[in-house]
């Protein structure tokens, strides 16, 4: 079969097969580093197939860590993501990148005299551990673009398929669901992916995450936390006294939604009044004609400091956007590099999720996907429109990042179970205040039926994504949704409904 790669899917496999070249380098630099590197280097551009027109050359851009324990948590998972890859794709290559892969490595120990020190052999046993950690999927790719089929283990869930029908009943365009549990994993999908036509949604298709964003991140914050770069209760001013912020407002209140900052795409009071900010999706057509505008995230910010705070530093929560356009520009002005560069460096990269994309101005959203559509009133008519393409900057870190259920489950799985924060910190991002469970980036919640759950969601103008986790990342409910939003945003019930009906049947086993 012929197999094609995205830009991110040769970044992936690059980034996997010369990280575990620069791995076994450092781990022999007692003996000959640069001749490590070197005979593994050739073994690399050596292969043939399409994999060896990926591997031909290096990475470019891709910092590696500087220790051997830095240089493993980064390149043992993009391994096992590039493995996943692969045999989604195409089982022969995936088989052709491994075999390049030990190849390189057993070339790697080649300039040693003798045997291979404990450190090289040790790296080497976990190189391929990574490469044959990847799970075996059933039957080759299917034709929507990579997606898996339905059941990925070939285990028949219709309680799962139920639950994703009825939300399709209840008015939602289409939906697409993966589950990770005791009894391994499914991913199956209902209704349709564009309106008019045929077709189900992609089982694995992109879809804007959006406030799913929020979890990714306060996640990098966290690791620069991690890095010394920042405190969690350093006064957010230190960093950005460009804006005035009351010098009470700290990172961790940012994380938190305790700032009292103004939401800069409008504010719903306990009243019921709504006090608007920049033209988001509740101002309809003024957002529908708009939404191809581009947002500077220092614009965002001005705006929502122009209005009235809720409430003093601290002293209460509420859901607000701005503190994480404020938590992006807090990345930017302590790395020097623009957001997505370091979601790239701390996240996307380590874990290999190559459909995880921070598009933060650019208005496509990649092949496959479902399409979203928004619905309002003109001269008196209801109009309906495809709004899959539009420019992110309007909601920017807020909720503009483009993921997939597969690179949802491993990002979630990853975080819980400890791969991405130090035990501390995870300890705090997963530490919930009093009023709304809200840790930082992250919902605490109790299960239906007892036990925690771990969540954010998140919709985006007829985008959705539901993320959902146990504490120890060992149980993952991911979904995808496509669906007709309007101002009024009428599915919001139904949303929430979906979204108990789903964990209830795998977090509590059918009983909310």
């Amino acid at each position: 079969m012929s197999i094609t790669f995205t830009d991110q899917d040769k970044l992936t496999l690059r980034t996997a097969a010369w990280g575990a070249v620069s791995l076994m380098s450092a781990a022999g630099a007692a003996g000959s580093a640069h001749k490590a590197a070197t005979e593994g280097s050739i073994a690399l551009t050596s292969a043939t197939g399409p994999v060896g027109h990926v591997l031909a050359e290096a990475p470019k851009g891709v910092k590696y860590g500087k220790t051997v324990a830095e240089l493993a948590d980064q390149v043992l998972p993009a391994l096992t993501a590039a493995m996943s890859l692969l045999r989604q794709r195409d089982p022969a290559e995936a088989d052709n990148f491994r075999r390049t892969v030990v190849v390189a490595v057993e070339a790697s120990t080649r300039p040693r005299q003798g045997e291979p020190g404990p450190t090289m052999a040790e790296m080497a046993r976990k190189i391929t551990a990574a490469l044959d950690a990847a799970p075996a999927t059933t039957g080759r790719a299917a034709a929507d673009g990579g997606a898996v089929p339905a059941a990925t283990t070939g285990q028949d869930r219709p309680e799962l398929q139920k639950a994703i029908q009825e939300i399709v009943d209840s008015g939602f365009v289409g939906v697409s669901l993966r589950v990770h549990d005791e009894r391994g994993e499914w991913a199956g999908s209902a209704g349709v992916a564009e309106l008019g036509q045929a077709a189900e949604p992609p089982v694995d298709g992109h879809v804007r995450i959006g406030s799913n964003t929020k979890t990714f991140t306060a996640t990098v914050v966290l690791q620069l936390v991690a890095e010394g770069k920042v405190g969690l209760d350093t006064p957010v001013d230190d960093h950005l006294p460009e804006f005035g912020l009351d010098r009470r407002i700290t990172v961790r209140m940012l994380l938190q939604h305790t700032s009292g900052v103004f939401n800069f795409t409008g504010e719903y009071f306990e009243d019921g009044t709504f006090a608007p900010g920049i033209p988001a999706t509740p101002a309809g057509k003024e957002w529908v004609d708009g939404r191809f505008t581009t947002y500077r995230p220092e614009e965002l910010v001005r705006l929502a400091l122009s209005k009235p705070a809720r409430f003093e530093p601290g002293a209460d929560w509420s859901y607000s956007n701005t503190n994480y356009v404020l938590a992006r520009l807090l990345i930017e002005k302590i790395t020097g590099r623009p957001v997505a560069e370091e979601m790239q460096r701390l996240i996307l990269g380590p874990l290999g999720l190559t459909g995880t994309v921070q598009p933060t101005t650019r208005t496509d959203v990649p092949e496959p996907h479902a399409h979203a559509y928004y619905r309002y009133e003109e001269d008196g008519q209801t109009r309906t429109v495809d709004v899959t393409r539009q420019n992110p900057s309007w909601i920017s870190s807020g909720g503009d990042m483009i993921s997939t259920t597969r690179d949802l489950h491993t990002f979630i799985s990853a975080l819980m179970g400890g791969r991405l924060l130090p035990a501390d910190l995870l300890a705090e991002m997963c530490t919930p205040e009093s009023k709304a469970g809200y840790g930082l980036g992250v919902f605490v919640q109790e299960a239906p039926g007892g036990g925690t759950v771990i969540t954010h969601n998140g919709g985006m103008a007829g985008h959705a994504a539901l993320m959902y986790s146990t504490p120890d990342g060992g149980k993952t409910l991911t979904a995808a949704l496509n669906y007709t939003d309007d101002a009024t945003l009428s599915l919001g019930a139904a949303f929430q409904q979906a979204t108990q009906r789903l964990v209830a049947e795998v977090f509590g086993s059918g009983q909310a």
